[in-house]
């Protein structure tokens, strides 16, 4: 028969458990109670190191965004050709997939917080001399892809990275909360970002305001990741390299949860982003409105990270990240029937809001269920799967709406992608039934035995990471344990 599960003991600061006293306290009741409980979980507020990193990178995603904007804005000034502004995003986009996955695998070889460092600072580097190139007035277009692809190169190697990061420095249960405060951060920067480009682009000299800008913001993404203490991976040690690269891929081929958790995501991005039609809706439809369509998404989401306390209380995650993308792909095939700006605004916002749920839930369960020594290359996947994504849904939504009608281009394939996440959620059992909470006491109980059969405490953790006054949680020795409903090994934004 198999042993009872042992209760839940907390993690010290270095890593470890401890034996603490819980006393249960009468939970709290009334209106009040339950908007504190709605609203958003700022806990993970308290970790000071989290805290920097949080308020950096939402300093340098304003900043981002605004480069975002000039870029095409500027290529555009000097070519005058849509061609060249298509290039620049095949420019982001290939280095992207590829140094996603390899800075992944680096990630998992070397200290993430100097592969962080040095990656941000490449890119912090590419928008000075974007600025330079401006302020000099070289006018070259070939010169504007060239740093478009390098960004893009340093930026797939530090978000793969700094995805990694998290779960070390906020304890496993904090980590739904810090992600949903992460994304409700990068929603207010998507919308103030492109308000503040469209005004400095608009001014004698606005490119060279608008990359000046964006490199003091990042100077603060850069200053956090300074002070973080060493992160160096906690399980065995990986050598970067192709293989690394294939290896990540193969533990996500052979861990369904993880499988459905990317196959969910590509299918909502592909199938089901409609923003390559906004153009035209707001030319054929609606008569203007442009500024409102691109803004509606941005503007759930961050609607819905204000009050989204309950997102960490939720065990079935499988199921809630389900049901979070089709009611992103509802919402997106209703949006695109109606036939007033209103009322597809106020949709769009509504699948903003499933938006913020899905990828807090996607990403949670990625940082967590794969062993320490794998989350880099997970995080690498995760960029390639968030940047490409999109890239793809608007080839897609553009082709579909050559060869067929707007309607079928927009919400036709959004039909398509309830009933093919609905079918893959319901086929892949493991990932249905998966129970974060119930997931966590395997890993403790195998953690258990290991410590009872070699006499060992199981940390992880260097000395001088343990000595560092703000904490490096370690990851749990045994976080490849499989949970009772799935026979496959476990896994790990």
């Amino acid at each position: 028969m198999p042993r009872p599960l042992p209760p839940r003991r907390p993690y010290d600061r270095a890593g470890g458990r401890t034996p603490v006293t819980v006393i249960n306290k009468p939970k709290p009741t009334g209106i009040a109670a339950r908007i504190r409980g709605a609203a958003v979980d700022t806990r993970p507020l308290a970790i000071p190191a989290y805290r920097r990193v949080l308020i950096g990178q939402g300093a340098s995603l304003v900043g981002t965004m605004l480069t975002e904007v000039a870029v095409p804005v500027q290529i555009y000034s000097m070519s005058h050709s849509s061609m060249y502004v298509g290039l620049a995003g095949l420019a982001g986009f290939v280095p992207i997939v590829v140094f996603g996955l390899y800075g992944g695998a680096i990630a998992d070889a070397v200290d993430r917080r100097l592969l962080s460092l040095w990656s941000s600072g490449v890119t912090w580097a590419v928008t000075v001399l974007l600025l330079v190139q401006t302020l000099l007035g070289i006018g070259s277009e070939v010169l504007l892809l060239v740093l478009v692809a390098v960004q893009g190169a340093a930026f797939a190697t530090s978000s793969s990275a700094r995805g990694a990061i998290i779960p070390r420095i906020v304890p496993r249960e904090l980590v739904p909360a810090a992600n949903t405060l992460q994304f409700t951060v990068s929603n207010i920067g998507q919308i103030l970002g492109p308000l503040i480009a469209g005004i400095l682009v608009a001014l004698p000299h606005g490119f060279a305001y608008a990359y000046g800008a964006d490199a003091l913001l990042f100077t603060a993404s850069l200053y956090a990741t300074f002070r973080l203490p060493s992160i160096k991976p906690a399980g065995k040690a990986v050598k970067a390299g192709a293989r690394a690269v294939f290896e990540g891929l193969r533990f996500i081929g052979g861990n369904p949860v993880l499988m459905m958790s990317f196959a969910v995501d590509i299918a909502a991005m592909m199938l089901a982003m409609p923003k390559a039609l906004f153009p035209q809706a707001a030319a054929t439809h609606f008569h203007g409105g442009i500024g409102l369509l691109y803004s509606a998404i941005a503007i759930g989401s961050l609607a819905a990270g204000l009050c989204s306390g309950w997102i960490s209380r939720v065990r079935r995650q499988g199921v809630a990240l389900t049901f979070a993308v089709i009611g992103w792909a509802v919402s997106i095939a209703l949006a695109g029937f109606a036939r007033t700006l209103w009322l597809t605004v106020a949709l769009l916002m509504l699948a903003g809001a499933a938006d913020l749920v899905s990828s807090v839930y996607r990403q949670t369960i990625l940082q967590t269920y794969a062993p320490d020594e794998m989350r880099g290359r997970m995080q690498g996947v995760f960029t390639v799967v968030v940047a490409g994504g999109p890239r793809l849904g608007d080839l897609r939504a553009g082709a579909m709406a050559a060869a067929t009608t707007f309607s079928i281009a927009w919400s036709g394939s959004a039909v398509l992608c309830i009933v093919l996440v609905l079918v893959g959620a319901f086929a892949v059992r493991p990932f249905w039934r998966y129970d974060a909470y119930a997931a966590h006491e395997v890993r403790a109980t195998s953690e258990t035995d290991e410590m009872g059969e070699t006499g060992e405490t199981g940390k992880t953790q260097t000395a001088d990471d343990a000595q560092d006054t703000e904490g490096v949680h370690a990851a749990p020795a045994a976080a490849h344990v499989a949970p009772a409903e799935s026979s496959a090994p476990r896994g790990e934004p």
